[in-house]
């Protein structure tokens, strides 16, 4: 019987972050798993339209990769999000799931997101802080997450509390969700002389360009700087993080397992 597995992410529009991040943890799956057939779908209708009309590249949403897959005589499908939490994006995919596994002879699983069962959360936090130096009481670190109205937006408020269970240096803010940026300066204003931004994104793309690392006042770096501190920027995605690839991998795992 022939086998599958989609990998859903967000999607960018941006060909180096697509490739460090995204198709780094496509190639790993494929690596795993040599007897499926992996293929890529974006979540986000934004960036395929904006791909389609300026690079002339259609990726499939997640419902068009299900119905290509299972036209091609694929009936064992297991869909991965690389989602961060469980929000909007990734019902949409779960959405597809439901819809697919209704035809019959098809059966579709889909896979966690990276933040979901507590232990998901202490993988995350040990792949985050294995990258960053031993902590010092004039510096601190601050992610940036995206935020959502959606309750899922619940799980940066457990990720920051096991951080902090473990380290005082370490923050989330968010772009649209508590804790956002100025909730967070009052907390690191008096405190700290240095501190990195970081995404805590899969890439590194608009919001990480823009809002997190960009020279309009309203971004996380500007804010930071009017309080006198001495900002420093990494723009790498969760993605490029190998321990994170690894991670997604495991999902995969836990559910073909």
């Amino acid at each position: 019987m022939k086998k599958g597995i989609i990998v859903a992410s967000f999607g960018t529009s941006y060909p180096e972050t697509r490739k460090k991040c995204i198709e780094s943890i496509e190639n790993k799956i494929t690596e795993k798993y040599p007897e499926y057939e992996v293929k890529r779908a974006f979540t986000s209708f934004r960036i395929i339209k904006k791909l389609k009309e300026r690079d002339g590249i259609h990726i499939d949403t997640p419902s068009e990769a299900l119905d290509k897959m299972i036209q091609a005589g694929v009936k064992e499908i297991h869909v991965q999000p690389l989602h961060i939490i469980p929000g909007f994006e990734y019902e949409k995919v779960k959405h597809a799931v439901i819809m697919a596994n209704h035809k019959e002879g098809v059966k579709v699983t889909i896979g966690s997101p990276l933040l979901n069962q507590e232990e998901h959360y202490d993988q995350v936090i040990d792949a985050l802080i294995k990258k960053l130096p031993k902590e010092k009481d004039s510096e601190a670190f601050i992610f940036m997450g995206h935020g959502t109205e959606h309750f899922a937006n619940a799980c940066y408020s457990m990720l920051q509390n096991k951080l902090s269970d473990i380290r005082n240096d370490i923050y989330i803010a968010n772009v649209e969700g508590y804790p956002e940026i100025d909730h967070i300066v009052t907390k690191v204003a008096d405190k700290y002389k240095k501190i990195t931004l970081l995404p805590l994104m899969l890439v590194a793309g608009d919001h990480a360009i823009n809002d997190m690392a960009g020279e309009d006042e309203d971004s996380f770096k500007s804010i930071l700087e009017e309080e006198g501190i001495e900002v420093t920027c990494i723009l790498k995605g969760l993605g490029e993080n190998e321990d994170i690839q690894n991670v997604f991998v495991s999902r995969i795992e836990e559910d073909l397992d």
